[in-house]
């Protein structure tokens, strides 16, 4: 029989009004409260979300993306979404989170507070045209007639010359219009992430992050580019949004029986300083850096102290020591009780 979990969509600062948190009556999504943040949540079946098949996360992401901004719409304007699929089994789980980031939560929020998201997937009106466009460029041009001067058939490598020859053509392209957009773009922004193009009709695929009050002069700049292209590019704007692309919540708990075999692995006591832990992993570095020895067996133990050691070091900052005096040991309650790492991936 499946368990009821919480899934966690994202965390918000405690000031919004009454009649804010009323409009979420109803709706399936509440609020879990520790000082001046709240997660906001839903009761769902507790799964492993690294069991789902591709259309199953599909549909999950829809509702996560939709529910946040839906709770945008509604005027929780400072939001840190989290990543997708966090669900945990209590509210205790949520207090641990909200308590072990509670000053990285807050800084976040500071960060975003007038700060949102655009989203720009940029795609060639007409394809085709295009194509034939590039295809009459100079270079491939004199390439098809060198190839007919021969007097013979057009073979296979020929044509595979004049492909990619066209390919690349297409791709310099491309590259300008998608600097050409950038450049125009840029000065209105305070970061800029690339996302992967989904096919060889889009351009480019982007987040851009920026001032609230800057939306209506970045939809302007849209328009004269729009117009500087006389209508060859489609331009799809999505936002304004949370700062998906820039800041995202991420939990991991951290097992005590792996940071037991993480010291084993590098040799170090039940307490140990950060520096006594980094002085042991580049001494056992040394001896099993594969361009050092050769053989799987090196690499295999190379790889079992890497890995150690960022155990350690994950082990250390979800203990929240914040210098390299503070010793790492599994004795101490306080430790034992904060095995939650709680980072923002920017």
């Amino acid at each position: 029989m499946a368990t009821k979990g919480i899934y966690i969509y994202g965390i918000i600062p405690n000031f919004y009004s009454a009649e804010m948190y009323r409009s979420l009556v109803n709706t399936g999504i509440y609020t879990i409260a520790y000082q001046n943040i709240s997660a906001i949540v839903s009761d769902r079946e507790n799964v492993s979300f690294d069991s789902l098949d591709r259309e199953a996360l599909g549909h999950l992401l829809v509702d996560h993306q939709k529910t946040i901004e839906a709770l945008t719409a509604k005027g929780f304007n400072m939001l840190i979404p989290m990543r997708l699929g966090t669900i945990v089994n209590s509210k205790e789980e949520v207090f641990k989170i909200l308590a072990n980031g509670h000053d990285l939560i807050v800084d976040t929020l500071n960060k975003i507070e007038h700060l949102t998201e655009i989203d720009l997937a940029v795609t060639w009106a007409d394809f085709p045209a295009t194509i034939k466009e590039v295809a009459s460029h100079p270079e491939i041009v004199a390439m098809k007639e060198d190839i007919l001067k021969k007097g013979e058939a057009v073979s296979q490598i020929d044509q595979v010359k004049i492909g990619m020859l066209l390919e690349e053509k297409f791709k310099e392209k491309n590259t300008s219009v998608e600097l050409d957009i950038l450049n125009a773009l840029s000065s209105l922004c305070t970061d800029i992430k690339m996302h992967e193009v989904m096919n060889d009709q889009m351009i480019t695929n982007s987040a851009y992050l920026l001032k609230r009050n800057k939306k209506e002069k970045f939809e302007e700049v849209l328009d004269r580019l729009d117009e500087e292209h006389k209508g060859m590019l489609n331009f799809k704007m999505v936002g304004p949004l949370p700062c998906y692309s820039f800041y995202t919540i991420e939990v991991k708990e951290l097992n005590p029986e792996h940071v037991s075999q993480a010291k084993k692995e590098l040799g170090v006591s039940e307490s140990s300083s950060e520096a006594e832990i980094k002085r042991a992993f580049q001494e056992k570095a040394k001896e099993f850096h594969p361009d050092v020895n050769q053989g799987h067996s090196t690499v295999d133990h190379f790889n079992r102290i890497k890995k150690a050691y960022q155990t350690l070091l994950e082990y250390l900052e979800a203990a929240n020591f914040a210098s390299k005096e503070h010793v790492i040991s599994m004795k101490n309650e306080k430790t034992i009780e904060n095995l939650i790492l709680v980072k923002i991936k920017e």
